[in-house]
């Protein structure tokens, strides 16, 4: 019995003292579903803006011009005095409405209301925030904004739809 517990404690201290092994773990994490959701992303932006350049060709009584900042827009009037512009910090006052890309109306410009928005410093749309910026006092722009200068993939969570695509008319009515 002496011996088994000599031996027992034996071989306990010949592996005690063996040079631990570093664990891996059970399931090993890659790049590739980032990279998988990055390109489906850009897929999904590509097959976006194709819908809305579609659109746009097929559009004979407005003609569109592409903005640097990832929308379309369209005057349906235009100041061509050299009226300034809003830049940052400026509060405008404005009237807008939003509707679909088929011009089914999501909110009327009476349900939004006037707005009053200081440029770069509030919670806006972000293709808007950057659209109010071309504008002139008393111009009226039709904006076609894909959804991930939108809403993008949440929508507003009440009448504007996951990835969607949308217009909006917005007509400057002042700036402070």
């Amino acid at each position: 019995m002496k011996n088994n517990i000599v031996l027992t404690l034996g071989v306990l201290f010949l592996f005690s003292c063996a040079k631990q092994q570093a664990r891996r773990p059970v399931a090993q994490k890659t790049a590739t579903v980032l990279s998988e959701t990055i390109q489906l992303k850009k897929e999904l932006i590509a097959s976006e803006n194709k819908f809305i350049e579609d659109y746009i060709a097929k559009d004979m009584v407005n003609t569109y011009i592409t903005s640097t900042f990832g929308f379309w827009y369209s005057y349906s009037s235009k100041k061509e005095d050299e009226t300034k512009s809003p830049k940052t910090g400026d509060e405008v006052v404005l009237e807008y409405n939003i509707t679909d890309i088929n011009n089914v109306v999501i909110y009327s410009k009476e349900e939004l209301g006037i707005k009053k928005y200081t440029i770069d410093k509030a919670d806006f749309i972000p293709g808007l925030q950057e659209g109010v910026k071309l504008m002139k006092v008393g111009e009226t722009i039709t904006f076609v904004i894909p959804s991930y200068r939108a809403f993008g993939l949440v929508g507003d969570e009440n009448k504007i739809g996951i990835n969607q695509t949308i217009k909006s008319t917005v007509t400057l009515l002042n700036i402070k």
